[in-house]
């Protein structure tokens, strides 16, 4: 791509750097900003450069927050005796949006994958054990992707926690409403019939 100035190749080169952006889209973006007004485009530099050099880490779940501790933490409305076992923010995020959850969360930071050079020792496992070892907690939920890493990171969980007497469980997992069987992996496939459940049961839910 021939770029008619040096500036309008190293913004695109940036903006090329995010997931999911090519080259194409990272010049369409630069070129949007370019036919702002300069104080809009200033304040979306403000708040990208802002977000880098304040941004926080709640020193109980490890999720993104604003302060060393989270609004969901620190809220008295959540069941603190039950903890969501989630990879990432986003995790947080899709749990939170359905409202369907009252408990508090505690983000890894990824998930185990040798292939990668991840290991436990890179995620917040020993976090997870001090806050089980308070006594507070009666249940935790795995709710990891469904994939070898997620598998593997449960697994190795499992292993850590099982002692402590807790309930543990894991999100259900099967094959989307819609989803036909052809197309469904292996895995997925084979957890359905592992956990399935009486036909007039089905019905009812």
């Amino acid at each position: 791509m021939n770029f008619s100035s040096k500036l309008l190749e190293d913004a695109v080169a940036e903006f090329s750097k995010l997931p999911g952006v090519g080259q194409k889209t990272a010049l369409r973006l630069v070129l949007h900003l370019l036919n702002q007004d300069k104080p809009e485009v200033e304040k979306f530099s403000r708040s990208i450069s802002k977000l880098r050099n304040e941004i926080q880490f709640c020193q109980v779940c490890h999720n993104i927050s604003d302060t060393n501790i989270c609004e969901i933490c620190a809220s008295h409305k959540r069941d603190k005796g039950l903890i969501c076992i989630v990879e990432d923010t986003r995790d947080v995020m899709a749990i939170e949006n359905t409202n369907q959850y009252n408990g508090v969360y505690h983000v890894l930071g990824g998930l185990i994958s040798p292939m990668d050079g991840v290991g436990p020792s890179d995620l917040q496992v020993d976090s997870l054990i001090q806050r089980l070892e308070t006594g507070e907690v009666k249940e935790i939920i795995f709710a990891l992707s469904a994939t070898m890493e997620g598998d593997t990171t449960i697994f190795y969980l499992n292993k850590r926690v099982k002692h402590f007497t807790i309930t543990i469980s894991t999100i259900a997992r099967g094959i989307a409403f819609g989803g036909e069987l052809e197309y469904v992996d292996e895995v997925t496939l084979g957890r359905s019939i592992a956990t399935r459940v009486p036909y007039e049961n089905s019905l009812t839910r």
